[in-house]
């Protein structure tokens, strides 16, 4: 019970907390049901972390568009290469096995200092040159877009997350959209891709489809309602009260925070 409600607890504040800023929560959501529940890194859990980044970008995204903080066009364009990405993936996962565990927490440290590097890089010519404003028109890059979002697709299969670390800065920087923008059109994203790699980890799942979730079926319900109820609440206090330049500060503070503890992991593991 103590766990249950642990879990809960941890689900709804990690969605309140990443929904304003275009991420689905899936770096913080790993490590909370593999240290705090005690499950393995395996296809299951990624594909438990991501059916609640998918209530996460849900209750999020639908509160974006209907704020008008959606861009088709990029959407699209990213979209293209996502879905194929997150099909990519999953082979990927199939074929690490029991190597997941380490590649996983590596990857993600790469991942994370890449999007801290661009993100920063993207805040500050934007500052220099006054081009924050949501307006701002830019031509898509398509080809940049259609790889970026290959990019964010695969490793929301591998890593268990909606991507938006990734969709984020690179919407910023091929598509010219401002920071609410850029949040909102991730989250559209991630409400595509993210069933696509839940689906595909599953079928493939070792063990047989939803065979590793016969023990904990309490998640079916319970974990991603907590998720969505967290991110409506934290979009909708994102969007009132936190303005469209701390945004980027929030979202690189919290990639900065996941970036520190999966390099204490590794750093455990190799000594």
């Amino acid at each position: 019970m103590l766990e249950a409600i642990a879990m809960l607890s941890g689900v709804f504040l990690v969605a309140f907390m990443f929904a304003p800023i275009g991420m689905g929560g899936g770096m913080l959501f790993v490590p909370l049901l593999h240290y705090l529940a005690g499950w393995p890194i395996d296809g299951t859990l990624l594909a438990v972390s991501l059916s609640l980044t998918w209530a996460v970008s849900v209750g999020s995204g639908l509160r974006h568009r209907r704020e008008g903080h959606h861009h088709p066009e990029a959407t699209a364009s990213v979209l293209y290469g996502a879905v194929l990405g997150a099909l990519i993936g999953v082979g990927i996962v199939n074929a690490l096995e029991d190597g997941l565990d380490t590649a996983f927490k590596l990857l993600s440290i790469v991942m994370l200092i890449w999007a801290l590097v661009r993100t920063w890089n993207g805040q500050r010519d934007s500052s220099s040159e006054e081009s924050n404003d949501e307006n701002t028109q830019q031509s898509i890059q398509h080809v940049s877009l259609r790889i970026g979002g290959g990019i964010g697709g695969a490793l929301s299969s591998v890593l268990g997350i909606g991507a938006g670390v990734i969709y984020v800065p690179v919407l910023q920087q091929q598509a010219g959209l401002g920071p609410r923008m850029a949040v909102g059109s991730s989250l559209s994203i991630m409400m595509v891709v993210v069933p696509v790699a839940i689906l595909a980890l599953l079928t493939t799942d070792p063990r047989g489809l939803f065979g590793g979730l016969a023990e904990v079926p309490w998640w079916v319900v319970f974990l991603p309602v907590s998720a969505y109820a967290g991110a409506t609440a934290g979009a909708t206090f994102g969007l009132e009260n936190i303005s469209k330049e701390n945004i980027m500060n929030i979202f690189m503070l919290m990639v900065a925070v996941v970036l520190v503890r999966y390099a204490l992991d590794v750093a455990s593991i190799m000594m």
